[in-house]
């Protein structure tokens, strides 16, 4: 399964961690902005660098072009964030699966704007998995059927909320809470806090869009 891991400029003490994606051939990496020097200090040279890099030192920036073999500077007077940009350029690999860190801390503008970003991407995308992730969480963005979930020790708090419009008949199988053909609504946090206690748990539900969050403690 091909992977894309995109690394942007979030503070650094929330990113997840990045030696794991490391093992793998089939997985590539871009930084946006400065997310590329985060790759670079973790001794991950980038596939791709993109961004307006208005966050580099005019050093760090001549730094990145020597170790990089494709930087991408884009202008600062532009529509797209350096993490559109950077999702945008893992389209062209394509990719099964596109995990994004580096994007959940410091400014919430930031933050909004690539989680609307990964809902607009996986909607017009559905054959790839988007998921979010930092050092405490797990985010993805559900379309209607059925999705299995695995038990995992590390993020074992499991939470449901409707993301675009009402989620209707949804089921929630091999969890401590299991629900028959209920609904979520927009607003609602009744859905907080479950947990998986299969090996193999599962969702499933006919409309609408979840979002999905697995936690730690």
């Amino acid at each position: 399964m091909k992977t894309i891991v995109i690394c942007a400029g979030g503070p650094i003490e929330e990113l997840a961690d990045l030696q794991p994606f490391k093992s793998s051939e089939d997985i590539l990496f871009i930084g946006a902005d400065k997310g590329s020097m985060y790759l670079l200090n973790e001794g991950i040279i980038p596939n791709v660098a993109v961004g307006d890099f208005d966050s580099l030192s005019k050093e760090e920036l001549t730094d990145l072009r020597k170790r990089v073999a494709l930087v991408k500077v884009a202008s600062v007077d532009k529509d797209e964030t350096d993490t559109d940009l950077a999702i945008a350029h893992s389209l062209d690999f394509a990719p099964q699966k596109i995990v994004v860190t580096g994007v959940t801390g410091g400014r919430l503008d930031h933050f909004i704007s690539v989680l609307n970003s990964v809902y607009r991407n996986q909607i017009n995308n559905p054959q790839i998995q988007f998921i979010i992730l930092n050092k405490w969480n797990e985010m993805r963005l559900l379309t209607p059927g059925t999705t299995k979930l695995m038990r995992n020790s590390e993020l074992p708090f499991v939470s449901f909320f409707a993301f675009h419009d009402i989620v209707e008949h949804i089921t929630l199988t091999g969890m401590k809470y299991n629900v028959d053909n209920e609904t979520i609504k927009i607003g609602s946090s009744r859905f907080t806090s479950n947990e998986v206690l299969d090996e193999h748990g599962s969702i499933s539900f006919a409309s609408g869009i979840c979002l999905l969050i697995r936690s730690s403690d």
